[in-house]
């Protein structure tokens, strides 16, 4: 080994790479299995939040809504 981690994390607090020994979890993305795959974590978090706002099976309308009876 070249004595990289075998796991990335993304740290929220500080906007950068760690290895395994790092800040908490509640403050990191990951693991990622490569360092360049936790350098764009943010971008991933981005495009998945995209995703999923436009998403039909997971987007309720608020048209919707105010038809429901109730």
């Amino acid at each position: 080994m070249d004595g990289e981690p075998e796991e990335f994390f993304f740290c929220l607090k500080h906007h950068r790479v760690e290895g395994t020994e790092g800040c908490r979890g509640k403050d990191r993305l990951g693991p990622y299995p490569t360092r360049a795959e936790a350098e764009h974590a943010l971008e991933k978090v981005a495009q998945r939040n995209d995703e999923w706002e436009h998403d039909p099976r997971w987007n309720d309308d608020e048209d919707d809504a105010s038809s429901t009876p109730g």
